[in-house]
């Protein structure tokens, strides 16, 4: 069986650092999002929404979905709300 190298023999002092930093529990994710950007996601959200809507069935790559689940979920909104809002920006 063929011996695989570690990561660590292709990366160059910086990028070894950053990796042992990912890999250590010593840090917490940080957020982007502030409480005011937050509600304006919310209030443009709110904005594509109307009382006529219609129920739709719709395939995407699972990549594509998986993409718009995390955006949606950074920006604190659900993803079909933000599927919407996509969809109206660009319609519009």
């Amino acid at each position: 069986m063929k011996k695989v190298p570690h990561i660590s023999t292709f990366l160059d002092d910086e990028e070894r650092e950053l990796h042992k930093l990912l890999e250590s529990d010593d840090h917490a994710p940080v957020s982007v999002m502030t409480p005011e950007l937050v509600e304006a996601y919310r209030a443009a959200a709110r904005n594509t929404i109307d009382e006529a809507s219609t129920k739709i069935s719709l395939r995407i790559s699972q990549s594509d979905l998986a993409r718009v689940k995390a955006r949606a979920l950074r920006e604190g909104i659900p993803y079909q709300t933000l599927i919407k809002s996509i969809i109206h920006q660009a319609v519009s």
